[in-house]
């Protein structure tokens, strides 16, 4: 195959030579449809496919067609109900529809290389699921990649096909251990013009956080942490009260050198009393991740179902699904909605009694909508007694503290309130979180609970923090001014672009459907040390089109404006316009 192989996305002067491909294969060859006069073939979703192409110099090899589940319907749709294949309504599902090689690549690595992109692709948008038709005759060769049989078979002209079925992440563990040498070669050899990586990246939830690579993970050029603006995290935009950086500075040989208390009893205290919570209903850990880990590894087994929003924080899903192997659900929000949680929506999907936890991120991580309390209240007074119900408050103050559900879960043995020191006290690095629970459920929790869980630097800040809650409401309001601001200038970049604020310390930016992908602009403003975070992986409704931004401060937000500007424009097409998506001025939710 050689260097000069190249993996793209379909180019408008690719088109034609596919629908040739497929009149001489499925026509003339296969005999699935009558042939045609002018040698073409196409169907009614050519507009909404993707084609991913694999080209050597000006020969084409062969093609790979995708449908998303944003297009609203698949080519399956045609042979099937949604009540006889009712997978298709899954908001995750993508349709692999044709894979095809010309004759004289058949025998070479195309096909194989050209399934492995999709499946890249797929992933970089969300994707879970893969459905397909596989021809009856070679029903054994898919199920050697890990597709099954649905239990479903169509006919179309002379060919009987399967319906097929298949787990992202499984089909393309499958096909890395089947040609991992292969794929290895060709990561050498392959021009990978795709906007995925061409690799999946380690095992673990992916959180942003890209810009530590520019400045090094082995902490030799920190000083780099100057020009790059980390707006890819969460992390900030504020310094911590002073308070705990007197605490911190005071003396630091001795903090650094001496074991904390053994439970963080301080810190229990003073959270209790900040938070008007008796002390035997909380549990600290070294942030929240420590608390999701530790708490869900004990509830939960591949046997329990698991309810989550779309989107949602991607700890949860790779704790659940990936880490523990629940069957887990999702109650989408729709971005029509505002992203808005429906609590009929939600109360009718935990009525059912099925699920064994559900999980409500709020304020909700990365959409940024607020469900009020009252709302909740309501519903989990009414769910089944069996739901536990696990309630991120990671964002919380960015609402205010009032809105908490700590109150209810100090008492309620169903509910259980996670809550981060790191984002809204500026001590990400420092690691600290507790969680509230009914004082039973929290005395199991601290049992499972290994001595020192929180450093004594984490200790010493977060007891400061704590103690100056004027300063970090003064920071919180301060939030929301920048974030309104910097929702404006970017609006004001291109009309085709959607910008969402909402209640937290960050928004995001819809591209449209005729300009660049989220990869793309995130790359490109990379150029520029600025980072941001493509929201793509989290789930197919953001249609590998949104990036979500950290609110900096006024500085560095100026900085993020001037490489998304620099970025649009190195990406505009040469008609100069992104397509014909609507003037939309930032929405801007009900930020206090």
């Amino acid at each position: 195959m050689g260097r000069d192989l190249e993996l793209r996305a379909a180019t408008p002067e690719d088109l034609e030579w596919i629908h040739e491909l497929r009149h001489r294969v499925y026509a003339q060859e296969l005999g699935q449809h009558a042939p045609n006069p002018a040698g073409r073939l196409r169907d009614g979703l050519d507009g909404d496919n993707v084609y991913l192409v694999a080209a050597r110099g000006t020969a084409r090899v062969g093609f790979v067609s995708l449908t998303p589940p944003w297009v609203g319907r698949y080519g399956l749709d045609k042979y099937l109900t949604r009540d006889e294949l009712p997978l298709l309504d899954e908001g995750d599902l993508f349709e692999v529809r044709i894979l095809t090689v010309e004759p004289r690549w058949r025998a070479t690595a195309a096909a194989p290389l050209l399934m492995y992109a999709a499946l890249r692709w797929i992933a970089a948008r969300g994707g879970r699921r893969v459905v397909a038709m596989g021809r009856t005759e070679l029903l054994s060769m898919y199920q050697a990649t890990g597709l099954r049989p649905v239990g479903r078979t169509v006919h179309s002209g002379a060919l009987t096909f399967e319906v097929l079925t298949g787990e992202v992440t499984e089909l393309t563990n499958l096909t890395l251990g089947r040609y991992r040498a292969l794929l290895e070669r060709l990561r050498a050899d392959v021009d990978w013009r795709l906007d995925v990586p061409f690799a999946p990246g380690p095992d673990g939830c992916e959180h942003g956080g890209a810009s530590f690579t520019a400045l090094g993970t082995d902490f030799r050029s920190l000083s780099r942490r100057h020009q790059v603006v980390a707006a890819d995290v969460l992390d900030a935009w504020f310094p911590p009260a002073p308070g705990v950086r007197a605490a911190l500075a005071e003396d630091p040989d001795w903090a650094a050198r001496t074991s904390p208390p053994t439970g963080a009893e301080g810190l229990l205290a003073d959270i209790a009393v900040s938070r008007t919570l008796p002390v035997e209903t909380l549990a600290v850990g070294a942030g929240s991740s420590d608390l999701i880990f530790r708490a869900f590894g004990r509830w939960l087994t591949p046997e329990s179902r698991v309810l989550l929003t779309d989107p949602c924080y991607g700890e949860y899903a790779h704790v659940t699904e990936r880490v523990i192997g629940c069957r887990v659900d999702r109650l989408r929000l729709r971005r029509e909605d505002g992203w808005r949680i429906d609590p009929d929506q939600l109360s009718a999907a935990v009525g059912s009694g099925r699920y064994d936890l559900v999980v409500v991120v709020n304020p909700n991580n990365p959409t940024g909508r607020h469900a009020p309390a009252a709302e909740l209240r309501s519903v989990i007074a009414t769910a089944p007694p069996r739901t536990r119900w696990w309630i991120d408050e990671a964002y919380m103050g960015y609402v205010g503290l009032e809105e908490s559900l700590a109150g209810l879960a100090a008492t309620d043995p169903r509910v259980v309130v996670c809550s981060s020191l790191s984002k809204m006290y500026a001590l990400s690095g420092m690691r600290a979180a507790y969680l509230v629970a009914e004082p039973v459920t929290a005395a199991r929790l601290r049992r499972w609970t290994p001595p020192w869980p929180v450093s004594l630097p984490a200790q010493l800040a977060a007891v400061a923090a704590l103690r100056d809650p004027a300063y970090y409401s003064g920071c919180w309001r301060r939030t929301h001014t920048l974030r309104r601001r910097l929702a404006t200038d970017l609006a004001g970049l291109d009309e085709a672009v959607v910008v969402e604020e909402a209640v937290a310390n960050f928004l995001t930016v819809n591209l449209p459907s005729g300009g660049p992908s989220a990869a793309q602009l995130v790359a490109e403003c990379r150029r520029h040390d600025v980072y941001l975070r493509d929201l793509s992986p989290l789930s197919p409704q953001y249609q590998g089109r949104t990036v979500r931004i950290a609110v900096r401060d006024t500085a560095e937000n100026a900085r993020i404006v001037a490489a998304c500007r620099a970025a649009l424009d190195a990406l505009r097409p040469a008609s100069g316009s992104f397509g014909a998506m609507p003037a939309r001025r930032p929405t801007a939710g009900h930020a206090r």
